[in-house]
């Protein structure tokens, strides 16, 4: 992100929009991946609270069991959703030959999903000419690759049912390139492509998807963004942490997928960069070359 844009603001912006057919979260089965932290717990538990009297099911995912354990019981214990209304289900997005059998578990468990959140990822904090060619393809294997694996293994079950959603969390530079996240932001754009032609093929089966793009938000993605070597780099980026809560972003997705939106950039005044480089590329472009960007 840009440093010119580190703002606590909490404005969003919703960009395109669409009418649902019915309201979606309906006695909905969701499922959620990325959900042992950030965004992903922020909406299980967004998610659950509503859900606790609406019948929503929760299909929780990450690689870390003992992390989803956690945040299924603080579900339970705050909202007072039942055990049985909560699967948890690790998986790998790295790991694709794997995800056909986990669509496979959560429709033997619960028997559809209509909801699919696609939040698990990886970040990236690198310039492109030290980073190896090995991580640039890990974070295209994890970022795009898992997610489309995912959603190929599961759509089959959603065109048979015409029913179904994709919630798709990009990112803004998913909409334009900063220094050190190249590889980051190439698989983001990626996303917006693949999805897009996807969300053209389908939406006559009832089936659709939200491209969400977060800002800054106040989690460990930056933590835990691989660095040239593939290796963590283990620091909080100072934007990221005066950014958004995880919490309030949760709540803005949910909103948007309500209204139906194609595509929603929340934030503060980094935003502003998706215009910028729409309607005046080469300005945009100086003020990245003097951005602070971790």
């Amino acid at each position: 992100m840009l440093a010119m844009t580190n703002s606590t603001t909490t404005t969003s912006n919703h960009h395109y929009s669409t009418t649902t057919m019915a309201p979606i979260f309906d006695n909905a089965v969701i499922w959620i991946t990325g959900a042992s932290s950030g965004i992903g717990e922020a909406l299980a538990h967004t998610l659950a609270q509503r859900g606790a009297n609406k019948n929503y099911k929760l299909i929780l995912s990450s690689r870390r069991i003992a992390e989803l354990e956690r945040v299924k019981a603080d579900c339970m214990r705050r909202w007072g959703i039942l055990g049985e209304n909560i699967l948890l289900l690790p998986l790998d997005l790295e790991q694709a030959d794997t995800l056909p059998s986990k669509v496979k578990s959560a429709l033997q468990n619960f028997g559809a999903v209509d909801v699919m959140f696609h939040n698990g990822g990886i970040s990236q904090r690198s310039l492109a000419h030290d980073t190896a060619l090995a991580v640039d393809r890990r974070v295209m294997e994890i970022d795009f690759f898992g997610t489309v694996a995912l959603t190929k293994a599961l759509l089959p079950s959603m065109l048979q049912r015409e029913r179904g959603h994709f919630v798709v969390i990009s990112s803004l530079v998913g909409k334009f390139g900063t220094p050190m996240r190249s590889g980051y932001s190439a698989a983001k754009h990626a996303l917006h492509g693949f999805f897009d032609a996807l969300r053209a093929e389908i939406w006559r089966k009832n089936i659709g998807v939200t491209m969400v793009c977060p800002g800054f938000v106040r989690t460990n993605v930056s933590v835990n963004a691989v660095t040239g070597n593939g290796s963590a780099q283990g620091s909080m980026d100072e934007a990221q942490a005066k950014g958004m809560s995880a919490e309030e972003c949760a709540r803005r997705i949910v909103r948007a997928v309500e209204a139906g939106k194609l595509e929603v950039y929340i934030g503060g005044r980094e935003r502003l960069g998706v215009y910028l480089k729409r309607f005046v590329p080469n300005l945009f472009a100086r003020i990245l070359q003097n951005a602070k960007v971790t």
